[in-house]
């Protein structure tokens, strides 16, 4: 085997080990996000999670995982400062259901298209 060859496959290797771990990293955030029905604050550690680490899925199919589970955090949390306030005038409650549901379709929707290897939002027809 010549030099190169052993660099190329350390190299593939690396991008494997590297290209798994994103993975990882992304399911704990989907994790994060699914636990917050229980415990409130994870979802904040989840977004503080794709900020922090923004940079390392950026150009993967893990970046648009991650535009995904920001963009929920935040309407998410929009939408439950609105229905909160509205409360006071019931409608506020279905609001916060619709939330809810909304929220859980998303992770949901991201962990299965997660698993399945695939990014979130469909690229464009050349």
């Amino acid at each position: 085997m010549t030099t190169d060859e052993s660099a190329s496959k350390g190299t593939e290797t690396k991008g494997a080990e590297t290209d798994h771990s994103l993975k990882q990293l992304t399911q704990v955030v989907y994790a994060l996000q699914a636990a917050s029905f229980l415990v409130g604050f994870s979802m904040i550690a989840g977004v503080i999670v794709n900020y922090v680490k923004r940079e390392d899925v950026a150009g993967t199919l893990y970046e648009s995982h991650f535009n995904w589970q920001i963009r929920t955090f935040w309407w998410s949390l929009l939408w439950a400062a609105i229905g909160a306030v509205l409360c006071l005038i019931v409608i506020g409650f279905f609001i916060l259901a619709a939330d809810a549901i909304w929220f859980c379709y998303r992770v949901v929707k991201g962990w299965i298209r997660l698993s399945e290897g695939k990014p979130m939002y469909a690229e464009p027809p050349r």
